[in-house]
């Protein structure tokens, strides 16, 4: 199979994220998580800087959070369904922290989570340091109940270091990769009902910087201001979509 880049961003002009790509989400309302951040849009909390995208988690009183971080999606303005993802990142090291790459379906504010599809490219809690997960979630499959599909992958260098993660995906499968190792293939059930394989559907991208929460768990103060970096993000399509 070949690819088509569709769209990307190398983060090269310092400053602000790309508006006609990303939209920076605001809230901190824990999230359905316990998160304990507060989502703004403080040029401290987000930046590009020397080609680098940088989502910065600080100790700090705002509204009714105590730490502040920042959350990028591109919903409502790319989507993908079908073909190959492509980020570079560098997961920092910090008890509480909980940074991510993952996609939501398009559906998500008709139907909801878990109705419509998650996709965890990359999740990391700095709790568990050299551990990266890969995960998808469906209204039947979902980690409320703790029966989504998940790959862990352990690797002692994960941490404060530029990794590749990236998938390639299809109607019928979503294969994971670390630095160009394939990790792990989910395939779709055979006669799987939507609610159980949602991914044959439009996803928008997300990257953010939770703190503490259900997952993130105890948080540790004095490693901040604590910063999750992304180098680059590259979106292919499938050869056999080209028209």
């Amino acid at each position: 199979m070949s690819y088509r880049l569709l769209w990307e961003d190398q983060f090269n002009q310092d400053g602000a994220p790309n508006p006609e790509i990303w939209t920076i989400e605001t809230g901190g309302h824990g999230f359905g998580n316990g998160e304990q951040q507060f989502y703004t849009n403080q040029e401290k909390n987000l930046f590009i800087k020397d080609g680098i995208l940088n989502i910065v988690g600080h100790k700090e009183k705002y509204e009714n959070c105590e730490y502040t971080s920042a959350k990028l999606t591109t919903e409502g303005k790319k989507y993908i369904q079908n073909g190959r993802v492509e980020v570079v990142a560098k997961i920092p090291s910090g008890a509480g922290t909980w940074p991510a790459v993952w996609f939501l379906g398009k559906q998500f504010r008709t139907i909801s989570w878990p109705s419509c599809g998650e996709i965890d490219l990359m999740e990391h809690v700095g709790n568990n340091p050299n551990v990266v997960h890969f995960s998808l979630h469906s209204k039947t499959n979902y980690f409320h109940i703790k029966n989504q599909p998940t790959k862990v992958v352990k690797q002692e260098n994960i941490v404060n270091q530029f990794h590749e993660f990236a998938m390639d995906w299809n109607q019928d499968q979503i294969t994971f990769y670390l630095d160009g190792k394939e990790e792990e293939t989910f395939i779709k059930p055979t006669d799987a009902s939507e609610e159980q394989w949602p991914f044959n559907q439009e996803f928008y991208l997300i990257l953010n910087l939770a703190l503490g929460g259900s997952w993130g768990g105890p948080i540790d103060d004095s490693m901040f201001p604590v910063t999750f970096q992304i180098k680059s993000v590259k979106i292919y399509e499938r050869s056999d979509q080209i028209g």
